[in-house]
C-alpha cells in the first residue's frame, strides 16, 4: 500500500472526527459519523474508497479468502485469511476506531448506511476493478462495542467444474434438472466449508445441460451466472425482493424450473421452501449444519412443535440430496473437499417419518454404490491418497471415535 494514500485518508478523516461531540457514544455517534460521510467531498470520497479498494486489491496479490477491519478485534490492523490462517498485514497501516469507522460508512450508499444503523447489520456485495479484471466480494457489515467491523470474503471469479466435486453418477443425477425435475437439495457446512462454491459448481452444471429458467435469491448475489443453456435471474435480498421468504413465493409466477434460496435460515423460509418444492419445482438452499443427520435435525427443530411432525412428513417427501462438507487443510497447505452425501431412498424417508434419524448415519456406510459416504469415510479416503494427515482428518471429523475405528494405524 502507497503511504501516500494512508497519509490522505488520516488527513481527511481527522478533521471529522474532531468534530464529533464528546457527549455522543455508540448508536448516536455512528448516526452523527453516517450524516459527515455523506456530506463528504467527490474527491475525499473517493480517495477512502480507493484505499479501500487497494486493500482489496491486494487480496488478489495475497491468494487471501477474507478480509477483516475495524474495532477493537483488528487492534486497528486490517487482517487477511490465506490458506485458512488470518494474520494482521502491516503494508496495510493502522487506523484508530474511529478512522476506519468513517472509512467504512463511507464505501456505503445512504439507503445502506440507514439500513446498518437500524438493523446494526448489513449484508451487501461490493465490486471494484483491478486493471481491467472484475473483482467481487460479499460483505458483512456489523456493530462491534460501539464501533463498525467489516468482513468481505472473495467470490472467485473462476466457477469449479462440476467434476471436480467427485460425485458419485447417482448423486449427480439427482442434481440435474434432466434427471429429476424436482426435490430439494441441500448443501450444508460451517461459515468458510465452500457451499456457496459447491452450490456454483451446480447451478453452472444445469445451466450447460438445460434449456430452463433459474431463480438465485441471494443475501447477497455472490456468482453471477452468465446464461449458457438457461434463462437465469438473479434477486439479491435488500435491493430486487425483501426476504428469502418473498423471493421464493414470488419466483413461482415467474416460471422457474429451480429455485436457489441461499439459505435457510429461519422457519419462515424452511417452511416456504419445503412448500416451493413440494409444488413441483426443484430448489436448492444451504443451511449451516455440519452433517446430513444435523441438517435434517435443524429443519425439523426449527420449526414450532406443534408442526414439527407435518414438517418431518414434508421434508422426507420432498428431500432428495444432502451434501454436507469441510475444508481440510492438505499437506501442501491449500484445501481440499471432504465431504458427506446423502441420497434419499426409500428407507431413509422412513426413518425421516419414524423420528430415527440415528439409523441414517449407518444407511450413509452401508450405500456406497449409491454414491453416499459418511464424512469420517470420505476423510479416509483423502488421508489414503496422502492429501492430508491424520491429525487433520481426526480433526474435521464429526465423530471422532467412529473415524478412529475406520481407519487402523
Amino acid at each position: 500500500m502507497d503511504q501516500n494514500l494512508i497519509d490522505q485518508v488520516h488527513n481527511i478523516v481527522s478533521p471529522v472526527i474532531a468534530k464529533i461531540p464528546d457527549t455522543l457514544f455508540g448508536l448516536e455517534r455512528l448516526e452523527f459519523m453516517s450524516d459527515e460521510a455523506g456530506k463528504l467531498s467527490d474527491v475525499d470520497q473517493t480517495t477512502l474508497r480507493n484505499f479501500l479498494n487497494g486493500t482489496l486489491i491486494h487480496m488478489k496479490e495475497l491468494d487471501a479468502s477474507d478480509i477483516d477491519m475495524g474495532s477493537s478485534g483488528c487492534r486497528e490492523k486490517i487482517w487477511y485469511r490465506a490458506h485458512g490462517e488470518k494474520n494482521p498485514d502491516p503494508k496495510m497501516g493502522e487506523f484508530k476506531h474511529a478512522e476506519m469507522d468513517l472509512i467504512l460508512l463511507n464505501i456505503l450508499m445512504e439507503k445502506q448506511r440507514d439500513a446498518l444503523i437500524k438493523d446494526r447489520n448489513l449484508d451487501f456485495s461490493y465490486s471494484l476493478d483491478d486493471a481491467g479484471e472484475p473483482i467481487r466480494l460479499r460483505g458483512d457489515m456489523y456493530f462491534d462495542l460501539g464501533h463498525l467491523a467489516l468482513n468481505m470474503r472473495m467470490i472467485g471469479d473462476e466457477i469449479r467444474p462440476f467434476s471436480s466435486l467427485g460425485l458419485h453418477p447417482e448423486i449427480a443425477k439427482a442434481l440435474s434438472l434432466r434427471h429429476t425435475k424436482k426435490g430439494l437439495v441441500l448443501v450444508t457446512g460451517i461459515t468458510g466449508s465452500g457451499k456457496s462454491s459447491t452450490l456454483d459448481s451446480i447451478i453452472d452444471a444445469n445451466n450447460q445441460t438445460s434449456n430452463a429458467h433459474i431463480v438465485i435469491i441471494g443475501s447477497p448475489i455472490e456468482q453471477v451466472h452468465k446464461p449458457k443453456g438457461c434463462l437465469i435471474r438473479h434477486r439479491e435480498v435488500g435491493s430486487d425482493v425483501m426476504s428469502f421468504k418473498e423471493g421464493a413465493i414470488q419466483a413461482l409466477r415467474q416460471d422457474p424450473d429451480i429455485i436457489i434460496i441461499g439459505e435457510m435460515r429461519d422457519p419462515e423460509t424452511i417452511i416456504t421452501g419445503l412448500e416451493v418444492t413440494d409444488s413441483g419445482h426443484k430448489v436448492f438452499s444451504t443451511l449451516h449444519t455440519s452433517s446430513t443427520v444435523e441438517s435434517i435435525d435443524r429443519i425439523i427443530g426449527e420449526v414450532p412443535a406443534d408442526e414439527q411432525n407435518r414438517v418431518r412428513e414434508r421434508l422426507a417427501d420432498v428431500l432428495s440430496v444432502v451434501i454436507s462438507q469441510k475444508l481440510p487443510k492438505t499437506l501442501d497447505g491449500k484445501r481440499t473437499l471432504a465431504k458427506e452425501v446423502l441420497l434419499m431412498t426409500p428407507p431413509i424417508r422412513a426413518a425421516i417419518k419414524n423420528n430415527n434419524l440415528d439409523e441414517i448415519y449407518q444407511m450413509l456406510q452401508q450405500s456406497a454404490s449409491l454414491g453416499m459416504m459418511t464424512l469420517e469415510q470420505d476423510l479416509k479416503r483423502l488421508f489414503e491418497e496422502k492429501k492430508i494427515s491424520y491429525e487433520e482428518a481426526l480433526s474435521n471429523a464429526n465423530d471422532k471415535k467412529r473415524f478412529k475405528e475406520i481407519v487402523k494405524l
